[in-house]
C-alpha cells in the first residue's frame, strides 16, 4: 500500500466517525454542550473541518472550501471568516452553532472531497516537501497531513462521545 493510500484511508475513517456522530441529530442536540465549558458536537465537527480545510488548502495551494464554497455565509457565524476555532474560549465555542446535521455534514463532505482529491494526486516524494518553516525541524507535507488526521480523529471521537452522553440523557 502506498503512503498516499494510507493517508486517504485515514481521511475516510474521519468521515465515518463524523457521519456516525452527526447523522440524524436535530439542531438542538448538535448544539448542546454537556456543561458550560464543554464543546458541542456542532463546534467539534465545525472545528475539525475548519482545521482540515485550512491546513490542506494551504498545503495544496487551493482556496478554502469554507469561503470558496459559500459555507461561511451558510453558517452565518459571528466570527472572522479565517477563524478555525483554535484557542476558542467557552464564549466563542457557544457562538458556533449548526442549524442542521445536513449543513454540518455538507461542509464536512465538501472539505473531505477536496482533501481526498489532493491526497490521491500526490506522489510519495511530495510528502517530503516543506510546508511550514516556522518549526524546528521544518514541517513536511507528510507530517502536516498526519497532524490533521490525528487532530481530526480526536475531535471526531469527542463528538461521538458527546452524542453518546446526549443519548443516555434522553433514554
Amino acid at each position: 500500500m502506498k503512503a498516499t493510500e494510507v493517508l486517504a484511508d485515514g481521511f475516510g475513517r474521519i468521515r465515518e466517525v463524523v457521519h456516525e456522530a452527526v447523522e440524524g441529530l436535530p439542531a438542538e442536540e448538535l448544539n448542546t454542550r454537556p456543561d458550560p465549558e464543554a464543546n458541542s458536537i456542532a463546534w467539534l465537527v465545525w472545528h475539525l473541518t475548519r482545521i482540515q480545510d485550512d491546513h490542506v488548502a494551504d498545503a495544496a495551494g487551493l482556496a478554502q472550501v469554507w469561503r470558496a464554497g459559500g459555507w461561511a455565509d451558510r453558517f452565518d457565524l459571528r466570527l472572522p471568516a479565517a477563524d478555525t476555532g483554535y484557542g476558542h474560549t467557552a464564549r466563542q465555542v457557544a457562538e458556533v452553532r449548526a442549524d442542521s446535521a445536513e449543513l454540518l455534514l455538507g461542509y464536512f463532505d465538501a472539505v473531505h472531497e477536496q482533501s481526498l482529491r489532493f491526497v490521491r494526486g500526490l506522489a510519495a516524494a511530495d510528502l517530503e516537501r516543506i510546508v511550514d518553516e516556522r518549526w524546528d525541524p521544518p514541517v513536511t507535507l507528510g507530517v502536516r497531513l498526519v497532524s490533521v488526521l490525528a487532530d481530526d480523529l480526536q475531535h471526531a471521537g469527542q463528538a461521538a462521545y458527546v452524542r453518546g452522553l446526549l443519548q443516555r440523557r434522553s433514554a
